[in-house]
């Protein structure tokens, strides 16, 4: 499967708040794309900040970046899958 181009990407979510704003969402597609996207840009955060930790040298302010925005996505869990003691295994 092609991923979409950029601008394919910014009209899917464009409609896709339109559709939730205007609660016209029967398959809630509209809903777990946003979500799915919302989680994907917080999880490429944690990539880039792991890899900066990685590969420049693993300092504690890395370390400490990469420990926020892994607590930062564990807080956000219960809210998006339903469950309450959701862990990452980290």
């Amino acid at each position: 499967m092609l991923y979409p181009t950029e601008k394919e990407l910014t009209a899917a979510l464009k409609m896709a708040a339109q559709m939730r704003d205007k609660n016209v969402d029967p398959f809630f597609i509209a809903k777990t794309l946003l979500s799915h996207y919302n989680r994907i840009q917080q999880l490429e955060e944690v990539l880039h900040i792991a890899d900066r930790y990685l590969n420049h040298g693993m300092s504690e302010q890395e370390k400490t970046l990469l420990l926020r925005s892994i607590d930062k996505i564990k807080e956000a869990e219960p809210q998006i899958t339903g469950r309450k003691n959701n862990s990452l295994g980290l």
